[in-house]
């Protein structure tokens, strides 16, 4: 391990790194079962279609944005507020892709079900996470000026 990594990013913020990094098999998992969907060997009804795609993609980019937020906010030296913010936007990664796939769950729905709310919820956290964050940054910045 060089010092330079570990001047970075404290032994949490790397395992933690290390287990999201894991559980993008997951989202090539669901890519492959994206394909079978859009590919038609996968029964969907249109609803299903699109929410699973909205599911998928969410997925991906919420654990980008995850990942960047922990490491800055590591890097940053922002402290245990700076991993809590982190960790909130991976949670939006399960919240939001979650809402999206449990929510049309069953044969041939015709509307989203109550899991729905799981998005409403991941999109609340995402949007305090950033703006905790987007402060948490510039007062981590202004104090080291």
């Amino acid at each position: 391990m060089s010092t330079a990594s570990a001047a970075l990013f404290t032994p949490s913020t790397t395992i933690t790194v290390g287990v999201v990094l894991l559980t993008v098999i997951g989202i090539a998992y669901g890519g492959t079962f994206m394909l079978r969907v859009v590919s038609g060997k996968q029964g969907a009804n249109d609803l299903q279609k699109s929410f699973f795609r909205a599911g998928h993609a969410h997925a991906g980019v919420l654990v980008i944005l995850g990942l960047v937020t922990l490491l800055v906010m590591s890097a940053a030296g922002a402290g245990v507020w700076g991993q809590v913010i982190g960790i909130a936007v991976l949670c939006c990664a399960l919240l939001i892709p979650g809402g999206f796939f449990f929510s049309v769950i069953g044969h041939d729905p015709k509307k989203p079900n109550a899991a729905r709310s799981l998005i409403w919820i991941g999109f609340g956290v995402l949007a305090v996470a950033m703006l905790a964050g987007g402060i948490l940054l510039i007062a981590v910045g202004a104090s080291a000026a």
